[in-house]
């Protein structure tokens, strides 16, 4: 599993995450890499992250208020919504390399991560309200997106 992130100023962190990821692991990705990726990435910004129970936790809630960190509601079952699935789906794609072991794996994809066009990123987050509506007209039903 990886933990990353992006912006509409290029991609930030990829992690590899060992193990199952649980609240405290997931708090100790955030704490370690958020914030040097927000530096990295030089803006402002309002963190998304899905209803899975670790990111809802009352101690991950508190980690990110502590941290003056906004975060963006976020409705359940919207995948479609979620530009990072698109980014996603790019790295598999790029990841053709047959790597020997994990190591080899977590650096062709770090290596691909910090490959991801700025200008892929900022498309996917400049299609934004076009996701909104969509999901909107079809009513929560599946979109294009």
């Amino acid at each position: 599993m990886i933990w990353d992130c992006f912006s509409s100023a290029g991609t930030g962190a990829l992690v590899r995450v060992e193990g199952i990821m649980n609240s405290s692991k997931y708090q100790t990705i955030l704490a370690q890499n958020l914030q040097a990726s927000v530096r990295k990435l030089k803006m402002k910004f309002t963190f998304q992250h899905d209803n899975d129970p670790k990111h809802t936790s009352k101690s991950t809630k508190a980690l990110l208020h502590q941290k003056n960190i906004n975060v963006l509601e976020w409705p359940s079952q919207s995948p479609d919504l979620n530009p990072i699935e698109h980014l996603w789906g790019d790295l598999k794609r790029a990841v053709h390399r047959c790597p020997c072991n994990l190591m080899d794996l977590e650096r062709f994809c770090k290596e691909e991560w910090a490959n991801i066009a700025t200008s892929r990123c900022a498309m996917l987050l400049d299609s934004y309200p076009k996701r909104l509506s969509a999901v909107i007209k079809s009513k929560g039903a599946s979109t294009k997106y």
